[in-house]
């Protein structure tokens, strides 16, 4: 459906310049096509559901807020990441690729063995837009299938790469919400290695029925773990338990 909406585009673009525009005439049309795909973008980047129903917080009448990381799971870093938040006793969701996780079956059991979530993330972590439907279906029913295979029962959680979705994702989700979030602090370049100022822009912004997004799941992403400890007591002490998104939406 997104490559029609970005079709009509070009076809609206040819049309529309009057014919008196002359030597205007092309620089019309892809000026048209430019603002027109420009626009889809930023569309497919608006944090309301305009193009679908979304999550990007959930209205509560508890404490808590939704703890969530993306990718992987990678074998370096599950057990770390695992073995943080038992530390300090608090469970997560976590988003996963399907490719990942088919790679490491494994690591997805373990993970709900210790009594977190997992979410779909897609199966390649391609972005979702301007994708054939048969794509995007397969991108999220594989990634399903996996989940299922190493234990997910009930409904699966479903997260886009990047946040970016458009009406063809949403057709293939049906009534099933992209996942988004209202607290993300690692798009920030000046704190996204500093694991105290990580920790304060997470506490300062959340609220009952925030969802935190974090990556904690490669190499690059140390800060991201040195701040986990300092995320969850900070959270505590403002009041607010971490809980895995399922906690919020049932």
């Amino acid at each position: 459906m997104d490559v029609v909406v970005a079709a009509g585009l070009v076809v609206l673009a040819w049309w529309a310049p009057p014919r008196r525009a002359g030597r205007w005439r092309w620089p019309m049309r892809v000026g048209l096509v430019l603002v027109g795909l420009v626009a889809l973008w930023k569309l497919a980047s608006a944090r309301a559901g305009l193009v679908g129903p979304t999550l990007l917080r959930v209205d509560v009448d508890k404490t808590v807020v939704a703890l969530t990381f993306d990718d992987g799971p990678t074998p370096a870093y599950t057990k770390p990441d695992l073995d943080l938040l038992e530390a300090e006793g608090v469970r997560a969701t976590f988003f996963v690729t399907g490719q990942e996780l088919a790679g490491h079956p494994e690591l997805g059991r373990a993970i709900l063995e210790g009594g977190h979530e997992l979410g779909n993330h897609s199966w390649s972590h391609g972005r979702m837009i301007f994708r054939s439907a048969a794509w995007l279906t397969e991108e999220v029913e594989s990634t399903d299938r996996v989940l299922r295979d190493v234990g997910v029962t009930g409904p699966i959680p479903f997260r886009p790469p990047y946040g970016k979705r458009l009406w063809g994702l949403h057709a293939v989700l049906g009534e099933r919400p992209a996942v988004l979030w209202d607290v993300e602090p690692e798009s920030f370049a000046d704190i996204a290695s500093d694991p105290e100022a990580l920790a304060a822009h997470v506490v300062e912004r959340a609220q009952p029925g925030s969802i935190v997004l974090l990556h904690a799941m490669y190499a690059s992403r140390q800060a991201t773990r040195d701040a986990l400890p300092a995320i969850v007591r900070g959270l505590r002490r403002k009041g607010l338990e971490p809980v895995p998104l399922g906690e919020l939406t049932r």
